[in-house]
């Protein structure tokens, strides 16, 4: 197991260095390291690693959401307002009615197997997007109409409403009837996992305030709860729906506001975690990939992905009517909002899992997205942002 961790750090550091110097987003240098280390290649993982590679991948995202939590101010999330609200459902519906539309033409798959796919391509990627956004609230880009913070609460939100959506079509899949609670469960889950993330924040805020304790011993406190919000979820979310990640940033968010210079303090910290987290992501993720079985799908699949994108950044489009946002910003957004990875990692395999007749197509599908859309969305984050956002 050492000497996997050691092969994943070291390489997966060396070909992310080595797709900066080529002026290449570092996290495709660390998905093609998981690639060629994986199972499916050079079989350099040990199996124990790949075991757990799903709750290391969870304790990454966890760390990166509390990062964000801890940046992002709630008086910026209230002035952007109705855009955030829709980004977080619209650009998702339309990838997956993109799906519906051109899979069963291009793949000569059904309706039902067609939504299945788009439940699962439709997620955007924290794991991508928030470490940019955060580059950019940072550097002081598209600060004056917060766009950073808008793209920040939609890709957060986006992924709770297409997993339980996901999870909706996979139960019809299997002959069960989707009854209303399926959809109800979108809000309640959103709305309880802000509020417990609320109370806990607030609850640590007046802790920090009397205990005076170490940084690294408050990052160590954080981290345990976010893991017992997360390991309830999981326990508990059949009878009180909650999302745990919701939760975990809006505790972050919760203590930026109530107490800004321990946030900052702690944001910096998290910020050096993610130093560690981010190869361990990204190379366990590209270690889930079977790049001979994703080639194999054909340029049909391919032609599909792209084509579904377009679905996608419309729905973006159609958020963004009427907001103080020019035509480069817009566009900015409707880029920004296109990468995926850790979602399509992680339930990419349930169908095939499950027995469905799909499973494999869709796991075909989810790999290539991840291939096509990870590396290309982070490359144009960085190459426009510049180029189309106002420094403030």
């Amino acid at each position: 197991m050492l000497l996997s961790i050691a092969y994943i750090l070291m390489f997966g550091m060396f070909m992310g260095w080595l797709c900066k110097r080529m002026r290449l987003p570092s996290l495709m240098g660390m998905l093609f390291t998981g690639v060629f280390l994986g199972p499916y290649m050079l079989n350099g993982i040990d199996s124990s690693i790949l075991s757990m590679s799903s709750d290391l991948r969870r304790i990454a995202l966890i760390i990166i959401l509390m990062r964000a939590g801890l940046s992002l101010d709630l008086d910026d999330l209230k002035k952007v307002g109705r855009p955030a609200i829709l980004m977080c459902f619209i650009p998702a519906c339309f990838e997956m009615l993109g799906m519906m539309v051109l899979a069963p033409k291009l793949l000569g798959i059904s309706l039902l197997d067609a939504a299945i796919m788009g439940a699962v391509v439709a997620a955007v990627s924290p794991a991508v997007i928030v470490p940019k956004m955060l580059k950019l609230m940072e550097e002081g880009y598209g600060a004056k109409n917060r766009i950073p913070q808008l793209i920040l609460a939609g890709a957060s939100v986006d992924d709770v409403f297409v997993i339980v959506i996901f999870s909706a079509f996979t139960s019809l899949a299997q002959g069960e009837a989707v009854s209303i609670m399926h959809l109800i469960h979108i809000p309640v889950s959103i709305v309880i996992g802000a509020w417990i993330g609320m109370m806990v924040g607030r609850i640590l805020t007046k802790y920090f305030k009397i205990i005076h304790i170490r940084d690294t011993v408050k990052v160590m406190i954080l981290l345990c709860l976010a893991f017992i919000l997360v390991s309830l979820e999981d326990r508990f979310s059949k009878v009180i729906p909650f999302s745990a990640l919701i939760a975990i940033m809006s505790m972050g968010t919760t203590l930026q506001n109530r107490y800004s210079q321990v946030a900052l303090r702690l944001s910096a910290k998290f910020n050096k975690l993610w130093v560690v987290s981010e190869i361990m992501l990204f190379v366990l993720v590209g270690a889930t990939v079977d790049l001979k079985y994703a080639l194999s799908a054909g340029k049909m699949a391919i032609i599909l992905i792209l084509a579904v994108l377009i679905f996608r950044m419309f729905g973006v489009w159609l958020c963004l009517i009427k907001t103080k946002l020019n035509k480069k910003e817009r566009l900015f957004c409707m880029i920004a909002y296109t990468p995926k990875a850790t979602v399509q990692a992680a339930i990419g395999g349930v169908p095939l899992a499950m027995g469905l007749g799909c499973g494999n197509i869709v796991f075909t599908v989810a790999v290539l997205a991840i291939l096509i859309t990870a590396p290309l969305g982070a490359f144009f984050i960085d190459y426009t942002y510049p180029r189309l956002l106002d420094k403030g």
